[in-house]
């Protein structure tokens, strides 16, 4: 796949292979021919259909970079936002029947933030990956992760005008330590292109498109379908909060991984900062954002657990894909890396 624009310079990358009937559609679409969404096969997994999150991906990526050949103006086109519309109500059907409304078993919402993460059963692949993962398999994961990190906080920023007051301050606050406090060299997303071009890696951005499977795509479509909805601000709020809450310890491990095979500061710099970055965020994610924004619009609380249990649920699939892939000994990616 034809890509370019680095990070820095712009996002810009080329619309990779159609996987299917969702993904050939789209790019009918795109091309300004009518096409309408297929129908989902029966049996399907929405979660892992490579062809149906590849398709959902590009028409958020319409929001986030611009793609080669496509007229910028078809990011608010009504076929393509019909399209994107139909693409959604499969892909939210299958996150609410992995995540269904439960009873809040505590009194705040922070208090139910903190149970579910304390519960949380994932897969240990930060463990795994600290100890055992050979360099193939950390290159993955950081493949993997790409999808997200090259655009980190940007799917989260949706809901800044979205929030009011103490909430809206505290995603600031966050946000501002994503986005390197002012300084461009420390954006987290910079950061992570350090640790890719460290690992011999293509830093530029949708450079493995083409590589990722849907389990991963979906991870990352979660967030930029809470964040472009505004009666899901609530959920992204508590995707955010779960995802602070959850992210020191293993970043710690992804840096000890990557110190165990041999590299250095330029790699493990943006876990490193994310090690002391999170452990603040915890608590002004968990309190002062998700657990204020209940108090100011009570009628979000529901919303606000229900990000946070998608994200769990979803990166615990997510993660069993790569380990149980690693353990039978092929790649997690939809093929070796080159």
């Amino acid at each position: 796949m034809a890509v370019v624009g680095a990070v820095g310079s712009g996002r810009r990358l080329a619309p990779p292979q159609a996987r299917g009937p969702w993904t050939e559609s789209l790019f009918a679409v795109l091309s300004g021919s009518p096409a309408g969404a297929p129908e989902p096969a029966p049996g399907h997994d929405p979660l892992t259909d490579d062809d149906l999150q590849l398709a959902l991906y590009l028409c958020y990526e319409l929001h986030y970079a611009a793609l080669d050949g496509i007229d910028d103006r078809m990011e608010w086109n009504p076929a393509v936002l019909g399209f994107r519309a139909e693409a959604e109500r499969v892909f939210e059907d299958a996150v609410r029947e992995l995540a269904p409304v439960a009873p809040r078993a505590a009194d705040t919402v922070g208090d139910d933030l903190q149970r579910l993460v304390h519960q949380d059963d994932g897969p240990p692949l930060s463990r795994y990956v600290e100890t055992q993962a050979t360099l193939e398999q950390l290159c993955e994961h950081v493949v993997h992760r790409s999808a997200y990190q090259l655009k980190e906080a940007d799917p989260h920023a949706w809901a800044i005008p979205r929030l009011t007051g103490a909430p809206k301050a505290a995603l600031v606050e966050i946000e501002s330590d994503e986005y390197g406090g002012g300084r461009a060299e420390r954006m987290h997303a910079v950061l992570f292109a350090g640790t890719m071009r460290g690992l011999g890696l293509d830093a530029r951005y949708g450079a493995y498109l083409d590589w990722l499977p849907g389990i991963t795509l979906a991870t990352v479509n979660l967030m930029s379908w809470f964040g472009l909805h505004r009666r899901l601000r609530g959920a992204l709020t508590g995707h955010l909060a779960a995802f602070e809450m959850t992210s020191s310890i293993p970043n710690r491990r992804y840096g000890n991984a990557v110190r165990r095979l041999g590299f250095g500061p330029e790699a493990t710099g943006f876990y490193d900062e994310h090690v002391e970055a999170d452990a603040v965020h915890e608590s002004i994610a968990a309190w002062d954002l998700a657990d204020g924004l209940a108090r100011e619009e009570p009628e979000l609380a529901d919303d606000i657990v229900f990000g946070a249990r998608a994200l769990l649920a979803l990166e615990a699939r997510w993660g069993r894909h790569l380990l149980e892939a690693w353990r039978a000994g092929r790649t997690s990616l939809r093929r070796p890396l080159p």
